[in-house]
């Protein structure tokens, strides 16, 4: 058994990386030389603001009385620049839209296990490409452009960690300390000639990271009124800055400024996800070499927000994040980014057609080259005879293109330039995903049959362990040699294959695991055998039914990842299973409750998605009831018999009972603390933390009798999932723990209906008594049923309150009693332990049901 639940791990463990391995790997490559136009730029230096977390449509908006929020910005889209909406995409979080907005590529999902902060791999920027770069901002922003730059010609400028507090009084101050730190900065150049010399180079660009705005979106959400107020002084920021800077040169007409956002944010004030609010950007660019605002008739955009913005007559151009880039890189004149995939915005440059089309062109070579560069990679790591090329850009494909460009540009078709280099971008673009998912169908594959192979054997084991479906062959030690041998040919050559290709390490792990895998399938062939005997021995009409229920069931789960509201039609039949197959007969009073705590339930997953509407009193009034329902435990307790108890249970009922008392008295506090903008007490966060510790260790000091001890654990992980609710959720562990108090009666009833057992007494039962072998039974095809209502409220436990496979799913404000200032790992860690409550207490009723039933925990 040890061995077998080792080999368990060790699959799951590798099933699990390789999704990170094969979806989540990182896009970029090396080797490829910068490349820049010769011509002279527009721009002598840039000036970057990205207000972090502002939404496309609370910039642009007018309020009710035609007025708005940032008259400045509205002012220079409407007379001196070229505006638009730049397009992110998932995850849309602020590391990866930093890294699309200055490096120009969309960054692999895995540097989410480096909290959004340090480089997972080395990249290029245009940071990194311009002569000097200053920057102020946020500590978990700026670092990593300098850190990926060569030489010393990046600066950074940070307030502290501590700083980024969602209960701060005022999270605007963080952009207003950005401004004054840029006015000082500038001040003190004029008494040092170093640095006075420096800021007049050319290629110079400063960038402004103003993190107000999202923090305050967080804290108050896109709505409130603080988060529009922090739009209005990065306004009056801005106009101060761009003036100052305009100044500080003279007028002299060579600075170009960009406004945008690294991601928007959703009504309830989360990001990670891909909903129109979070991927829809503002961009307005003006100055140095940019168009001027671009008057039009009509213009159509699949959403209206033109109409509801009052800019139908502005030509609006929407970009990719990733354009960004490109953009900057042309208009200061550095090389393009090297691993950038953004395309140049030719509309938004007030230049000659010439200059559009050597940028353009240049731009296009950039992205040639990396599509070379990993069109090599992959061509070394394969055989050539098994090497298929990405055939609408073969390298005389290649030749072809660059050689039309040329001539056109020298033949002053600029245009026909123009088109050519755009269509050259897609297909290289295309290329590039091409080779990047290359090998993807074949470790699909590999991992499919690894984990068709994996849940074959455990199904052999199981049956051939737990039935008496199988009868005992004696192995042919020749046929075994002979199947031994088979396998092992097998994976030497897939070892060799592999070799040759000279493919990572981690190839031969997912493309060898089937091997020993499938080996141990097909040493259990007698029990597929006496399986399939059986199975045909079946009445097809008995046999069709079943394999129908089983498929609607399953199909009930698969669809519950995409509409929540299917577990409810899930939890419904649920309620009518004990009528459907005459079980209300033997247990009327439990069958009652089961019904109404299925119906219960099933309007949990109807509810919207936790963290949108925020209702502390309800949170609260579940702290009360859970109160409650302990008073009316405790009472019962104290009138049974002594030998179902002692005194030091009574303890352990007493602290549970005072950690719920206190955990309700926290959040109660805690959120009229933030309301008034005092921050997070002290004291709450100390009793916070304390209550969360003493959760996982009370239940081991609890009684050892069944319902004593699930009841036990109900009452120290509802301690800590209050302090983590915000809403309606704080009432789901409680109902769905009813159920399963009801489920492990309903099992019992069960088990006599079929005439498998005798009924034990639940309340007598005790965990802590060694389980006696020989009571065991075998299994029965009521099991499955057992054990698809396992899974189905494990499902119900995940997705019954929210879409945890959505990042925005989550609220900030659920850690607020525990900690206020960001730290992506620690909150993250919290809500990952909210998610794993509900499944803890599923888990463990399981277990007494599989206990109770008699079979093996095995």
């Amino acid at each position: 058994v040890p061995v077998f639940i080792f080999a368990g791990l060790l699959v799951h463990c590798v099933f699990l990386v390789s999704i990170f391995d094969i979806y989540f790997s990182s896009p970029l490559v090396h080797g490829m030389t910068p490349h820049q136009t010769l011509l002279p730029p527009p721009a002598k230096r840039l000036v970057l603001f990205v207000a972090d977390g502002l939404r496309a449509d609370s910039l642009y908006e007018l309020s009710s009385d035609n007025t708005t929020q940032a008259p400045y910005l509205r002012g220079v889209l409407e007379n001196n620049g070229s505006w638009g909406v730049s397009h992110t995409r998932v995850p849309t979080e602020s590391r990866p839209g930093h890294v699309a907005l200055i490096a120009g590529f969309y960054e692999d999902v895995s540097a989410v296990a480096k909290g959004w902060k340090e480089n997972p791999v080395e990249f290029d920027s245009v940071f990194n490409e311009s002569k000097y770069t200053w920057s102020w901002g946020s500590p978990d922003i700026l670092p990593m452009f300098a850190k990926g730059a060569t030489g010393d010609h990046v600066y950074t400028f940070c307030y502290s960690a501590e700083s980024e507090d969602f209960g701060a009084e005022d999270a605007a101050k963080l952009d207003t300390w950005v401004f004054d730190h840029v006015k000082s900065f500038f001040n003190s150049s004029k008494g040092n000639q170093t640095l006075f010399s420096a800021l007049n180079e050319d290629k110079v660009v400063l960038f402004l990271h103003l993190l107000g705005i999202d923090t305050n979106g967080h804290a108050h959400r896109p709505n409130s009124r603080e988060y529009k107020e922090n739009i209005r002084k990065v306004d009056e920021g801005i106009k101060e800055i761009a003036s100052m800077i305009e100044n500080f040169y003279g007028n002299d007409g060579k600075t170009a400024f960009i406004l945008t956002s690294d991601h928007g944010m959703t009504d309830w004030g989360s990001h990670g996800a891909g909903h129109p609010s979070e991927t829809l950007t503002p961009l307005i660019v003006w100055g140095a070499g940019v168009n001027y605002p671009q008057k039009v008739t009509s213009q159509s955009f699949e959403d209206n927000f033109l109409k509801e913005w009052k800019l139908e007559d502005l030509k609006r151009l929407d970009v990719n994040q990733a354009d960004i880039a490109p953009l900057m890189a042309s208009l200061i004149g550095v090389p393009f980014p090297l691993n950038s995939v953004g395309t140049l915005p030719l509309e938004y440059l007030n230049n000659s057609a010439h200059f559009k089309a050597e940028s353009i062109f240049t731009n296009a070579v950039q992205i040639l080259e990396q599509f070379k560069v990993k069109m090599s990679q992959k061509k070394e790591t394969t055989l050539s005879f098994l090497f298929t090329p990405f055939k609408p850009l073969s390298d005389s494909e290649q030749i072809n293109f660059l050689k039309k460009v040329r001539l056109y540009i020298q033949q002053q078709k600029y245009d026909e330039a123009v088109s050519l280099c755009k269509t050259l971008i897609n297909l290289a673009l295309e290329g590039l995903s091409y080779y990047h998912t290359y090998d993807r169908l074949f470790l699909g594959l590999s991992i499919a049959m690894g984990f068709v192979g994996w849940t074959t054997y455990v199904i052999l084991v199981i049956i051939k362990t737990h039935t008496n479906l199988t009868k005992i062959v004696r192995i042919n030690n020749k046929e075994s040699t002979v199947l031994f041998y088979s396998f092992v040919f097998v994976g030497m050559t897939i070892f060799f294959f592999l070799l040759i290709q000279t493919c990572p390490w981690t190839y031969y792990v997912y493309c060898l695991l089937p091997v020993p895998v499938w080996y141990a399938v097909v040493r259990e062939f007698s029990v597929i055998q006496d399986l399939a005997t059986y199975l045909l021995s079946l009445h097809i009409s008995q046999f069709v039914g079943f394999l129908l229920v089983c498929t609607i069931g399953i199909e009930i789960l698969v669809f519950s990842f995409f509409y929540r509201s299917t577990l409810t039609v899930g939890l419904l039949v649920f309620a009518g299973w004990p009528v459907i197959t005459q079980l209300w007969v033997k247990a009327k009073t439990a069958t009652l409750i089961w019904t109404l705590l299925c119906v219960l339930l099933a309007i949990f997953p109807l509810m919207p998605v936790v963290g949108r509407e925020p209702n502390v009193p309800l949170v609260i009034a579940t702290g009360l009831l859970t109160l409650l329902i302990s008073c009316f435990s405790l009472a019962s307790l104290c009138k049974s018999k002594n030998k179902y108890r002692n005194d030091e249970d009574l303890k352990v009922y007493f602290y549970q009972m005072l950690s719920i008392t206190l955990s309700t008295y926290v959040v109660s506090s805690t959120h009229d603390s933030l309301k008034n903008k005092q921050g997070l007490p002290v004291l709450n966060q100390v009793i916070s933390w304390m209550t969360l510790v003493s959760s996982l260790v009370l239940p081991l000091r609890s009684s050892t009798f069944l319902f004593q001890r699930l009841f036990s654990i109900l009452l120290s992980l509802m301690s800590t999932y209050l302090l983590l609710s915000t809403g309606y959720e704080a009432l789901f562990p409680l109902v769905l723990s009813g159920l399963m108090f009801v489920w492990i009666s309903m099992e019992q009833a069960a088990l006599q209906h079929y005439g498998l057992s005798l009924k034990p007494k639940l309340a007598v039962f005790n965990f802590s008594y060694a389980t006696d072998i020989t009571q065991f039974r075998q299994l029965h095809l009521d099991d499955v049923r057992r054990s698809f209502f396992f899974v189905f409220f494990i499902v119900t436990a995940f997705f019954g309150t929210g879409n945890i496979a959505s990042v925005n799913s989550f609220d900030p404000a659920s850690v607020y009693c525990f900690l206020t200032v960001f730290s992506p790992f620690m909150m993250g860690g919290l809500l990952l332990l909210k998610v794993v409550i509900p499944f803890v207490l599923v888990s463990c009723a399981f277990e007494a049901v599989q206990v109770t039933t008699q079979l093996s925990s095995k």
